[in-house]
């Protein structure tokens, strides 16, 4: 008893000594996550299929600061601004996390007096939303964008925009999937010939883009409840919004007597004929849909909108179906840079955002299901040694490999069991091993094991790189 007694004893005192250290909480803070090698090894095969198309469409690529004056990003996201992240005052200015891509970019081509300039731009933002990290909502997110600045004839880059998503939607095969596109003059347009007061637009506009998670009933009450809309206008805006379709409901509405009149509706639906009319040339209106539902909530859009949505697809290996809502939005913008310019000079833009988290969500639960096996590293190929005491020759050789640009690796250890050498190679994906032993020094060979097959091959010590490279390209 007396030496449990002791022990515990001991046990307290040591306890005694931790009272006074601080215990941290293990976590990442809301609405973040850490991405393992397994997750970003997937995410970079995301991000190379966005990047070599917007690298096929001619982009050049820039970077901005993570936080910008919080002037510049007040004002520019209309009901979303309550979502921006201020950060303490340092030094006499007031900063804060930048909430999207584009409103810096305005800043840039302002400030650099650019007038044209394809772009794209890949970054993390920062928004306090609530996550749904499930629906890969969250507060630190990459976003991906291309935008097209510049004075053009009308709807060519809008289109290749489009040209762009339906391409990397497709490249990505995430199944099935829609790009819905309206125009902020039709739904200003719309919203003035069904009597909305000038000073409701915008507030009626983020209504109206709730439509595709929420009924029109609902979206109705808001409207009238909570906004003060009359139910007359708002009955009349239950007419169109529910609308969707191709170029014949384009054609419809030109004909529409009220909306013909007015000078703005009119001009959007003249651009998205136009539109639509290069969308068939790049032939991929099958994906697209006209959709006067579409509101997208940001303040700074002028003309053209788009977004991509996901349709619910089933899957064999997932009980449930994953809906992950929109993965890509735009729009053109052509008084942003304008607002930054002090003599008001606009560059008319137009870009495209990839919402790269929900794509990935999306990846990551698919490779899940199929059981795939990822690979985390490129290493071509294991320098290993089939004796003891061969370190020095692993070294020697590895470094050869290493300064021709081969990827290679080899055990940390002075004597491995080539047994052990082997598993690493089947339990890490490497496709090679290269062997060397005694009686291969002596022959001036190296032994090239193919892991898949386990078929071996004596390769001369200056042909192996070569034959390395050969070997690897057809794997």
């Amino acid at each position: 008893i007396a030496k449990e007694v002791a022990k515990l004893l001991e046990m307290k005192a040591q306890l005694g000594e931790d009272e006074g250290k601080h215990k941290f909480v293990l976590k990442t803070p809301k609405g973040t996550r850490d991405y393992g090698p397994k997750q970003m090894a997937i995410r970079e095969r995301a991000f190379s299929a966005i990047i070599s198309s917007f690298k096929r469409h001619g982009a050049e690529v820039i970077d901005t600061p993570v936080f910008e004056l919080k002037e510049t990003l007040t004002g520019k996201y209309g009901e979303d601004s309550k979502l921006i992240y201020d950060l303490k005052d340092q030094g006499g200015e007031l900063l804060s996390l930048r909430y999207d891509l584009t409103v810096p970019f305005a800043r840039y081509l302002a400030m650099n007096k650019i007038t044209n300039i394809k772009r794209y731009h890949i970054a993390k933002v920062y928004r306090r939303d609530n996550p749904a990290m499930t629906r890969g909502r969250y507060r630190e997110f990459y976003q991906c964008d291309f935008d097209i600045a510049g004075q053009f004839d009308p709807m060519i880059p809008d289109a290749e925009c489009l040209k762009i998503v339906h391409e990397i939607l497709s490249d990505l095969q995430l199944g099935d999937f829609v790009i819905k596109v309206n125009d902020r003059r039709i739904l200003d347009g719309m919203f003035a010939v069904c009597g909305v007061p000038d000073s409701k637009f915008r507030t009626i506009c983020s209504s109206v883009d709730k439509l595709d998670k929420v009924p029109w009933e609902e979206v109705r009450s808001e409207m009238v409840g909570e906004k003060g809309l009359s139910p007359e206008a708002a009955d009349r805006i239950g007419e169109y919004v529910q609308l969707h379709g191709g170029l014949e409901l384009i054609e419809r509405l030109l004909q529409d007597p009220q909306l013909s009149q007015n000078k703005l509706a009119k001009e959007g639906l003249g651009d998205m004929k136009l539109l639509f009319e290069y969308l068939t040339l790049f032939g991929i209106t099958g994906k697209i849909s006209f959709d006067l539902s579409l509101a997208r909530g940001l303040d700074y859009y002028t003309g053209v909108i788009f977004e991509a949505v996901l349709l619910q697809q089933e899957n064999e290996h997932v009980e449930e179906a994953v809906s992950v809502g929109s993965v890509a939005g735009g729009g053109r913008y052509d008084g942003l840079v304008g607002m930054f310019d002090p003599k008001g000079r606009k560059v008319p833009c137009v870009g495209v955002s990839i919402g790269i988290e929900r794509i990935f969500s999306i990846l990551e639960q698919r490779l899940e299901a199929s059981e795939e096996k990822i690979r985390t590293t490129e290493t071509q190929v294991l320098v290993a040694s089939a004796q003891k005491k061969l370190l020095e020759e692993r070294l020697k050789l590895i470094s050869e490999l290493w300064d021709a640009g081969i990827k290679a690796e080899m055990l940390y250890k002075k004597n491995p069991k080539l047994l052990n050498q082997l598993q690493y190679c089947e339990d890490t994906g490497i496709p090679l091993v290269a062997i060397v032993g005694e009686q291969e020094l002596k022959d001036g060979v190296v032994k090239l094991r193919i892991v898949a097959t386990r078929e071996e091959v004596n390769v001369r010590r200056e042909s192996l790189v070569e034959e390395i490279r050969i070997r690897t390209s057809q794997c």
